[in-house]
């Protein structure tokens, strides 16, 4: 990831700003030592990778040797990674290591979970734009280490039209023409794919005629917040003519019916708005 250093050093500096006095103060400098990273509670391991070039940036005299990779099934007591090298620099690390990796797989365990529960289906569970500002690279690394898929990036890699951009616009129609008078204009956006957001089976209806027009390009229509009767009707009206994705107010309780329905994708924002993180714990040994 292009940022992954940028991240890297901001977050050291917000740390360490001019010195770890406490390290300095009780360690001497030429002192070694090693710690692990120890689980205790099960879950999905994610950030593996991240420690090392946390690790690496921190100090190259660091040695970081991992035991469990990213994607496994840890239990209590399991050990996923040892670090070894100048005591000052694993106490300096230890923090950004652990706010990361546990925060991230917290996420991979939460999105584990609800894909296991899409078993049998065709429904991927993907992610959202409800992340952590600096920390959105780390967190859909997550989703897809927890075996989920990642919606858009950010604001420029898909034109989705939520129920705002309606309203702004005008109608369903306005917005629609409005994007494929954009993207006419601005020809190296020839390939970004469009997404809409429809509220209720009307508004289905109306995506569906006005994407039937010429020059209207549609890829997927959102159904947000569906009844699993009104996303059963709105997936037989669509008819398999453009992905559908189902959001809003989908939990662990019912993401399965949702998935059954026959729904492509189901977004859930509360893989990384409101996760728990796992409990990991990095201790000298």
């Amino acid at each position: 990831m292009n940022n992954l250093n940028a991240f890297i050093e901001n977050a050291i500096k917000e740390d360490v700003g001019n010195g770890d006095h406490t390290s300095l103060a009780c360690i001497p400098a030429k002192a070694l030592g090693r710690a692990h990273l120890l689980v205790k509670e099960p879950g999905i391991i994610s950030g593996t990778e991240l420690a090392k070039a946390i690790a690496k940036k921190t100090d190259t005299k660091l040695k970081l040797s991992v035991f469990i990779t990213d994607g496994s099934k840890v239990q209590p007591g399991d050990i996923v990674f040892t670090l070894k090298g100048p005591s000052r620099s694993i106490l300096k690390a230890e923090r950004l290591i652990l706010n990361c990796m546990q925060r991230m797989s917290g996420v991979a365990t939460k999105t584990n979970q609800l894909v296991q529960l899409c078993r049998g289906t065709k429904a991927k569970v993907i992610d959202t734009r409800k992340t952590t500002p600096g920390f959105r690279s780390m967190e859909k690394w997550a989703v897809k280490t927890g075996g989920g898929a990642n919606h858009r990036f950010g604001l420029y890699d898909m034109i989705l039209i939520k129920d705002n951009h309606i309203d702004y616009a005008g109608s369903i129609q306005k917005a629609l023409e409005a994007v494929s008078n954009y993207k006419s204009k601005h020809p190296s956006l020839k390939k970004l794919k469009v997404e809409i957001e429809a509220r209720n089976l009307k508004e289905v209806e109306q995506i569906l005629n006005t994407g039937s027009k010429d020059r209207i390009t549609i890829n997927r229509i959102m159904l947000d917040n569906f009844s699993i009767p009104n996303l059963k009707k709105a997936l037989k009206l669509i008819n398999g003519k453009y992905e559908t994705e189902a959001s809003g107010g989908i939990t662990e309780t019912n993401i399965r019916s949702y998935a059954l329905c026959g729904v492509d994708f189901i977004s859930i924002g509360a893989l990384t708005h409101s996760v728990k993180s796992l409990d990991l714990s990095l201790k000298a040994y």
